[in-house]
């Protein structure tokens, strides 16, 4: 069985992989919201059993759940060398660029015996008294002078439950992700040495995109419809520069049978961060859409011009046109929360249409977005609701928590 196997948006899921929130939360401040972004501050305890009970439905229907700390771990226990050059990287990808401070930093990890919560707090972030003893030692410089004792040396990363983004599984391979901010770029680290290094994934999985490209793109813009098809949206976090090079080199990979690529462009707006918080698939022939994207959306058809490089071709049809065309059956729309405007808007704000199939015709979905789950009931869904008071914080939903590695055929 090869490691990654997703072909499909909705048939059944069997292995897939998260990350539970973590003290990273604990280091959101007001003043550093809009940095992190994020719009509020969730409260951890309740996040984490929000996303306890998010797992629990998934391993009820089935699905081996995997952690992203858990893999990354794994991979620290390898070997000393791997650890040292994790500690090293990391320290570069955070901008720490003064070497004092580096090299305090550098020594803070390196003193954190447990290779599990070193992984944990290079999520967490990094304040300043957490290395005052290092710092001590050799003395106060200016910069120990202006910076206050709380204020962070590195980061946190709070968007990091939302697993869909740092990569995204194509077929047989993945797309290794450069993300839209450096706040979220830094989370593809991980993923970098669990498919460079980690047993069960190195030397087996495609890669066809690398996270040191120039362009930015991200999972949550990647769908895939068939094993022929895949649906990307160009969006504020993925750009057109991106899906042609992703393209080109999927379909130069003999191994992948994806032939064509159809490029979404959606509003460039944080309610419409993702193709996927506006357009999901739930069952083989039904969709859940925000009508909000109508008006703007433009579709383009991408495919091999036979000579090493890609042809583009924009679609001017009607989205269900378009879908019907290229998955060959009737196709039916359903509007978030029935179509109604300020319902739409409001339960769209908390991922009303991102939707996680983990079968054809059953999903999960947020609790709070009661119309919109009234609607995909009354199409004939299986619901499964999960509670979301602290996870829709962050601006995303069960698809953006879950990056799926393997669906049956």
């Amino acid at each position: 069985m090869y490691p990654i196997n997703v072909k499909s948006e909705i048939k059944p899921l069997k292995k897939v992989l998260v990350h539970r929130p973590g003290r990273e939360l604990l280091n959101l401040t007001p003043d550093s919201l809009h940095r992190l972004l994020f719009d509020d501050i969730p409260y951890l305890p309740q996040a984490c059993a929000e996303h306890d009970e998010f797992v629990r439905i998934l391993r009820d229907n089935g699905v081996e759940v995997v952690y992203l700390e858990d893999l990354m771990e794994e991979v620290l226990n390898l070997n000393s060398e791997i650890r040292e050059k994790f500690i090293t990287q990391f320290i570069y990808e955070a901008g720490i660029r003064t070497p004092k401070y580096r090299s305090l930093v550098y020594e803070y990890l390196s003193s954190i015996e447990s290779n599990r919560l070193l992984v944990l707090k290079t999520m967490e972030g990094i304040i300043n008294n957490e290395v005052i003893k290092s710092r001590a030692k050799k003395g106060k410089s200016l910069v120990d002078a202006i910076e206050e004792d709380s204020s962070f040396v590195v980061d946190p990363m709070p968007n990091l439950y939302f697993t869909r983004d740092p990569f995204a599984s194509i077929g047989n391979g993945i797309s290794l992700n450069r993300m839209y901010s450096i706040t979220r770029n830094r989370e593809t680290i991980y993923a970098e040495y669990i498919f460079e290094h980690h047993p069960d994934f190195a030397g087996k999985v495609p890669k066809y995109f690398n996270r040191y490209s120039p362009y930015n793109i991200e999972g949550g813009d990647i769908l895939n419809l068939n094993d022929h098809i895949l649906a990307i949206g160009i969006s504020e976090r993925t750009s057109a520069d991106a899906i042609e090079e992703l393209a080109r080199n999927i379909f130069e990979d003999t191994t992948s049978k994806v032939d064509t690529i159809l490029a979404f462009e959606i509003p460039n707006k944080r309610a419409f961060m993702h193709l996927d918080t506006v357009f999901t698939q739930i069952d083989y022939d039904k969709f859940t859409y925000h009508p909000g994207i109508m008006g703007t959306l433009r579709v383009f058809e991408i495919k091999e011009d036979g000579e090493g490089g890609i042809n583009v071709k924009e679609k001017n049809a009607k989205l269900e046109k378009i879908l019907e065309e290229y998955l060959q059956k009737d196709i039916t729309l359903i509007p978030c929360a029935g179509g109604d405007k300020i319902a739409s808007e409001r339960e769209q704000w908390n991922d009303g249409s991102n939707t996680l199939a983990i079968a054809p015709g059953v999903v999960i979905v947020y609790d709070r977005n009661n119309e919109t789950n009234e609607v995909l009931r009354n199409a004939g869904l299986k619901v499964l609701e999960m509670h979301s008071a602290e996870l829709s914080r962050g601006r995303g939903g069960p698809r953006c928590m879950s990056m799926p590695l393997i669906r049956e055929d």
